[in-house]
């Protein structure tokens, strides 16, 4: 049989690389426009009227075989992952947040190769740590602020998304997409709501700009985006999906050099090329064939 590398599948690349691209908004919105010091609120306002729509809009009620794994993927999806998303948000600069976040693609390859027994291609690891050390030198600044809490809930949000990830293709129910997505968002703000009401103080009166940036984190970055993700990993492998979660980042760099003046130095731009590269190299080695087995001896084929 051929052993040709399979085409890549770029329009459904394409598709998915939208979703980490609005997150990429996530720090702007968050210190620009939301009230300060509340970060499970706004985690929680941006994934649980997202889950209600999705839900109501798709009317499906998943099955009782269905519950045990919607809930795990929504507490790794969803609950856990953004709330210490917001909390690395608050804590850290968005570029030490983002260097952190860029360990997924490894996170995941080592869970693939842990649990599936699949090594990843010596190529993908490498693509793998050139986007950690390009993302590093893109965005880490000589005076970043080590928070300990704060690097401490982007590494932990880190590892659940890139575990959610991998399970939300092994475990992906006869669910459909929206439906799946919704139920997700929903279980994920249920999680989050009794943590918001707790810990965070209560939210002032808001202004429009503020009203309208929660309805923005809703639609687009839970709404949409997470559609968009869990579409792209149906369709294409858990490394390749995480990996394209490195434009992100780049989207947060490029919207602060356009919308705040953020100056970008010569070596800013080397650590961008490089991590688009890393996203690409990702790509090409998530879409060559698995290697053939060894050919069994002569005298077993002579049986």
């Amino acid at each position: 049989m051929s052993s040709k590398q399979a085409p890549l599948p770029w329009v459904d690349v394409l598709i998915t690389a939208l979703a980490p691209a609005i997150w990429g908004s996530t720090y702007i919105v968050t210190t620009e426009l939301l009230p300060p010091d509340r970060p499970f609120t706004a985690a929680l306002l941006r994934c649980l009227p997202a889950g209600l729509l999705l839900v109501l809009y798709s009317r499906h009620w998943p099955g009782r075989a269905a519950w045990f794994r919607l809930a795990v993927l929504a507490a790794l999806n969803i609950g856990f992952f953004q709330a210490l998303l917001f909390v690395a948000a608050y804590r850290l600069p968005g570029g030490l947040a983002a260097v952190v976040g860029a360990l997924q693609p490894l996170l995941v390859m080592g869970l693939v190769w842990g649990l599936d027994s699949r090594r990843p291609a010596n190529l993908a690891l490498g693509a793998g740590a050139l986007g950690v050390a390009g993302m590093a030198a893109l965005l880490l600044a000589p005076g970043a602020v080590w928070d300990s809490l704060g690097i401490a809930a982007a590494f932990v949000g880190t590892a659940c998304m890139a575990a959610g990830t991998y399970l939300a293709r092994r475990w992906r129910p006869q669910v459909p997409l929206l439906a799946f997505t919704g139920w997700q968002l929903l279980l994920g703000g249920l999680l989050l709501a009794p943590v918001a009401w707790r810990l965070d103080p209560p939210l002032p009166s808001l202004s429009l700009s503020q009203c309208l940036a929660y309805a923005y984190l809703s639609l687009f970055g839970a709404l949409l985006a997470y559609a968009l993700w869990f579409r792209g990993i149906a369709r294409l492998t858990p490394v390749a999906v995480s990996s394209l979660g490195l434009l992100s980042p780049l989207t947060a760099v490029v919207l602060g050099w356009a919308l705040l003046g953020q100056s970008l130095t010569g070596l800013s731009l080397l650590g961008l090329l490089a991590v688009l590269g890393s996203i690409l190299a990702v790509q090409w080695a998530s879409a060559a064939p698995a290697p053939l087995p060894p050919a069994a001896p002569a005298a077993q084929l002579q049986r």
